[in-house]
């Protein structure tokens, strides 16, 4: 019995093997196994596969079972006996000499080994440059691929819109024929009624010259009735005019001669005059007044203040308070006076403003327009009652507006033949 191999080490173990080597072994083993005696549990498990599974499932037992040299060789004999692989093989012929080891197998295996890295160098450089063009191929393959689908799918939207587009069109032109028929038939109906009408028209033209032709008879006869009119009524016009002028006249040098015969001096001063000294006299100063913005009576204060020597008598404060409430009563008074300023210069309607001093001795100083007189009253006499005196001396007959909210004294000057108006009023007019 020959003394037992010493154990393989460094390259020429089977895990310093290369791969493609070390999966050779396994393959060449696993088509043995059945005929190899005495195996280890492991292996002899693995020897019952099919072939095709023993050397993908068994791999890693057999791996461990050719640690040991004894199971090796018994292995090695039934490989031995098989038919040698092809010698340009070197995989294949590395296998078998690493399972046999024959006398300087050592050397043979190194040598094959060296072959076998060279060409496995070279194969990872054809292997590198293949995957390269594989990987190029492949993008090509998709990029080809997605301008497919892209170009599908860039048809399949054209084939849906010209779809689209087309029932559109083909709806449209149903539309557009449906209502030519429409406005064929419309055309039609108007022609009829224009036709009608036409008709109509020349029957109306026809009916209203007659009847212009039958106004026109009857404007001339108008026109021949109206020119005698005017000219009787020149002729009485005329004639009333001769006898109001003969009236008037009459009148006049009726009155000049009655002046002339009563010797009468010409008026001087006006009713109020009084009223104005008694105040005056109780401690009043006389400024001048404003005006205040109207109501609704606008044009009727209007018209009374342009009739001859109108005479306009203001409750200052009932005004005032009514127009600027949020003032005080210097700014009040201020305004009021400025406002009938222009009032009296249009008008000329003699103007006073009275304010309510009954409960104080101050009479502050109002700056007086032209035509405009402020009066305040007296210590302990109300602005109403000076109001009430410059009424009651007016002569009947005279125009006298006063201005005032108050009641009481609307009324009392009412009775005195004065006209009252809303404050509301004047103020409106003086705001224009």
């Amino acid at each position: 019995m020959s003394a037992p191999e010493p154990p393989v080490l460094g390259p020429l173990s089977l895990a310093g093997l290369p791969e493609p080597v070390r999966t050779r072994i396994v393959a060449q083993v696993s088509d043995v196994l059945p005929d190899v005696p005495t195996l280890p549990p492991a292996v002899r498990r693995v020897a019952s596969f099919a072939p095709a599974r023993r050397a993908r499932l068994g791999a890693s037992a057999i791996t461990e079972a050719l640690a040991d040299d004894e199971v090796r060789e018994r292995i090695a004999v039934q490989v031995a006996g098989r038919a040698e692989p092809d010698d340009a093989d070197d995989v294949a012929v590395t296998a078998r000499l690493w399972l046999t080891r024959p006398e300087g197998w050592t050397e043979v295996v190194a040598a094959r080994l060296a072959r076998i890295e060279e060409a496995a160098a070279a194969g990872d450089g054809r292997d590198r440059e293949l995957e390269r063009l594989r990987k190029r191929l492949s993008d090509a393959e998709q990029t080809v691929r997605e301008l497919r689908a892209a170009q599908q799918t860039r048809e399949e939207t054209l084939r849906t819109e010209h779809q689209a587009e087309h029932a559109g069109l083909r709806r449209r032109l149903g539309e557009a024929r449906s209502a030519e028929r429409e406005a064929r038939a419309l055309a039609e109906r108007v022609e009829a009624e224009l036709a009608q009408a036409r008709a109509d028209a020349e029957t109306r033209v026809a009916a209203l010259e007659k009847e212009n032709r039958q106004l026109r008879g009857r404007v001339e006869e108008y026109d021949a009735v109206g020119v005698q009119a005017r000219r009787d009524a020149r002729t009485e016009r005329d004639e009333a005019s001769v006898r109001a002028r003969l009236l008037l006249e009459t009148v006049i040098d009726a009155a000049t001669g009655l002046r002339r015969e009563l010797a009468l001096p010409t008026v001087d001063g006006v009713p109020a005059d009084r009223v104005a000294a008694d105040v005056a006299e109780a401690g009043m100063r006389t400024p001048s007044s404003a005006g205040a913005l109207g109501g609704a009576s606008t044009a009727l204060l209007e018209q009374y203040l342009a009739m001859p020597r109108a005479r306009l008598v203001v409750d200052g404060y009932n005004v005032s308070k009514r127009a600027w409430p949020s003032s005080s009563l210097e700014a009040q008074r201020n305004r009021l006076a400025a406002g009938l300023a222009a009032l009296v210069a249009r008008t000329g309607a003699e103007t006073t403003v009275v304010f309510d001093a009954a409960e104080t001795d101050h009479r502050p100083p109002v700056v007086a327009p032209r035509g405009v007189r402020v009066l305040y009253s007296p210590r302990g006499v109300i602005a109403d009652d000076v109001i009430r005196d410059l009424v009651a001396v007016e002569p009947t007959g005279r125009v006298v507006l006063v201005v005032t909210a108050d009641r009481a004294v609307a009324d009392d000057v009412a009775r005195d033949g004065a006209r009252v108006v809303d404050p509301d009023a004047l103020l409106a007019l003086l705001s224009r």
